[in-house]
């Protein structure tokens, strides 16, 4: 399954300067799959260490951190050759061995020859909760997330969609193939970016296998909250996590904490959410009071809006039939809505954006606001449907006069009074 992140692993091996690399992500987003095709192509071999499934390699890092030893030693407990420049030497779950994760800083240091990659799905919980001689400024990071919808295309031999897609983006131009598209964007709403998932939608094209997979790795999420917190961090992560769904339909979207618990405080959840945050399953989403630039001056940390990373795990907890999301059924249009602006949330982050939304004197409410490498400040809007009127927009346009806005939407692309319009299925073109 091709990814994105490839052509930077690529750029990674060829850096003069590279450090050893740390590939963050949540649990099934393909980190062990995509490292290990990506050592398989590129070296000459790829010598695999588990930190969680084998336990005799933390005793080779107790010693010390002197990284002759340790190669050799991990040679022997491999039967691999470790060659330096030719072998990837591929560290997983490294945030169950603390001193393999400080031994990085030692390589990058005192044997810069070899490359080594290193993965963790809870990397950034356990890096919270215990005080890990973290190696800062000697390691290159990258985060994988799950497919986006150009990606998805990929998985089902649709290339060139994809690359249409791009066209017509850039040119403003009405797609022929519109509405075969946003059928695929449906689908993919169903299924998500889950690699597993996709695949196994692939082979069976079948939703129950979908949605069985879906429900195992929300399991697993749970299973990870209870093995990394504990019972009484457990029961409010899982409170937060699970009100999610309830969150999103509102109207309003913006995260209540009455919704987890009658009575709950911001103080009691914040935790909860930044280790589910950590933990890569949730991006958070905070408020703005003013659209100019810097972004985060104005943004305002007490009022957030909270989405899943993957929009296939938010569908299935929502607990619909897909016959009933595909055939566009009336009465679960604040369904609908809050599934778009969490799959545009995803786009925006697996596109290096932080999105902020923004708020005024509670009488408009913007959905996105994003800043770009240039400084420009472009506010977006997320309709489900084609239904695009909206005072918010309006409202931000008239006080901010950005360059140009961005109104996502189930109408094909086209540009007019400065409004560029996007539908649902290039979002990954922004």
């Amino acid at each position: 399954m091709e990814r994105k992140i490839d052509k930077r692993l690529i750029f990674w091996k060829q850096t003069i300067g590279r450090m050893p690399l740390i590939v963050s992500g949540a649990r099934q987003v393909g980190k062990t799959y995509t490292i290990l095709s990506f050592g398989k192509v590129h070296y000459r071999n790829v010598a695999y260490f588990n930190f969680e499934s084998n336990s005799e390699l933390r005793q080779i890092f107790e010693r010390d951190l002197s990284p002759a030893r340790i190669i050799r030693e991990l040679s022997a407990i491999s039967g691999e050759s470790l060659l330096e420049g030719e072998t990837l030497i591929f560290f997983d779950e490294i945030q169950t061995c603390e001193r393999a994760l400080t031994s990085l800083k030692y390589f990058c240091e005192e044997a810069p020859s070899f490359h080594i990659i290193a993965a963790g799905s809870l990397l950034g919980v356990t890096l919270n909760r215990t005080q890990f001689s973290f190696p800062v400024g000697k390691v290159d990071r990258m985060n994988l997330f799950p497919l986006d919808f150009e990606e998805f295309l990929w998985a089902l031999s649709l290339k060139s969609g994809g690359e249409l897609i791009r066209e017509h983006y850039e040119r403003n131009e009405q797609f022929s193939l519109h509405e075969t598209y946003l059928d695929y964007y449906k689908t993919f709403l169903l299924i998500g970016g889950m690699p597993q998932v996709v695949n196994e939608y692939i082979s069976q094209r079948d939703f129950n296998f979908v949605l069985a997979l879906q429900k195992n790795i929300n399991d697993a999420y749970v299973a990870d909250m209870a093995k990394y917190a504990t019972p009484a961090e457990t029961a409010k992560i899982m409170g937060a996590f699970n009100s999610i769904p309830a969150q999103l339909s509102k109207e309003n979207r913006k995260f209540q904490y009455k919704l987890i618990k009658s009575g709950a405080r911001a103080y009691d959840f914040e935790t909860p959410l930044d280790w589910l945050q950590a933990a890569g399953i949730i991006h958070k989403c905070t408020k703005i009071n003013e659209g100019k630039f810097p972004l985060s001056l104005y943004a305002i940390s007490e009022s957030i809006k909270v989405y899943l990373s993957d929009s296939g795990l938010l569908c299935s907890k929502y607990g619909i039939a897909p016959n009933f999301l595909l055939s566009g059924s009336l009465g679960f249009d604040n369904i609908k809505g809050a599934l778009a602006e969490n799959y545009v949330m995803a786009s925006l982050i697996i596109n290096g954006y932080i999105p902020y939304y923004w708020e005024s004197q509670g009488q408009a409410e913007l959905d996105f606001v994003i800043q770009q490498t240039n400084g420009d400040i472009i506010p977006i809007e997320v309709k489900s449907s084609e239904n695009v009127r909206s005072k918010s927009l309006n409202q931000f346009v008239l006080k901010y006069k950005p360059h140009y806005s961005i109104r996502i939407s189930t109408k094909n692309f086209g540009y007019e009074n400065g409004i560029k319009s996007i539908p649902l299925y290039a979002t990954f073109c922004i």
